[in-house]
């Protein structure tokens, strides 16, 4: 969506927050022992605490509240019985509702003692985020984004997955445009002022090719190497964009 009043931006800070909120409280839970069930439990009952909701059940019936990948699982991955053992990269990805407005944010959480390539991997995915958001502002064009996420990825020894992009957010949870992670040279649209964006690197270790698995969810990499995912949602300005799930 493109922002044209006080009140849409207001509410979108407002989802944007408790996105940001949710997850960081999420993430200080993430050690070994615990189930990815009970961390989606943790993020539904905060979720709810904020009169919020989570919104791929309401958009795509996904059965949980948190997507939560871990390793080779690259998004989309279903809570569960699985625990968290040490040593694994956990992928927190958080979509969430409240009035009619709607805010994606995901981070990855390396479990000590994570190895050195896990611990790179994750921050590769936060520096490629950065790096976009030199090109995240109006007048910008849609694949100057991806372009720079994929210089820092392949600058830092890594792959991205290329099925899987960021995209326009806002009453929904994917709406117009993509923002792939790569350069398309056909991909000349323009970032306007005002436009919601989610600006997401999803990276691998190995190839970057992915699949779906059989519980037709979860997305994992082809070669079984391991994944990073950073999100945020994000308002293109003329200057620096504005970092709704930054909270």
């Amino acid at each position: 969506m493109s922002i044209e009043t006080n009140e849409q931006l207001a509410a979108l800070e407002a989802i944007g927050r408790i996105v940001g909120r949710t997850l960081r409280e999420m993430g200080s839970q993430v050690r070994p022992g615990v189930s990815t069930a009970e961390l989606d439990a943790i993020g539904a009952k905060l979720l709810s605490a904020e009169g919020a909701r989570s919104a791929p059940p309401l958009v795509y019936g996904f059965p949980g509240a948190v997507c939560i990948s871990v390793n080779d699982e690259i998004v989309h991955g279903v809570p569960g019985p699985r625990l968290i053992a040490p040593g694994d990269l956990v992928k927190l990805d958080l979509t969430a509702e409240k009035d009619g407005y709607m805010a994606d944010a995901a981070v990855t959480v390396a479990v000590p003692p994570a190895s050195e390539a896990a611990l790179r991997l994750a921050a590769c995915a936060e520096h490629a985020f950065d790096r976009a958001m030199r090109e995240a502002r109006a007048r910008h064009r849609v694949s100057d984004i991806g372009a720079a996420v994929e210089r820092q990825v392949r600058r830092d020894g890594f792959s991205v997955v290329r099925e899987l992009c960021g995209h326009g957010i806002g009453r929904t949870i994917h709406e117009e445009p993509q923002i792939p992670n790569y350069w398309d040279p056909r991909q000349r649209t323009r970032l306007t002022e005002g436009l919601v964006i989610t600006v997401e690197p999803i990276i691998a270790a190995g190839s970057g090719s992915a699949y779906l698995s059989s519980d037709r969810w979860t997305m994992k990499t082809a070669d079984r190497s391991l994944s990073a995912h950073f999100e945020h949602t994000i308002v293109i300005t003329r200057d620096a964009p504005i970092l709704l799930t930054a909270a």
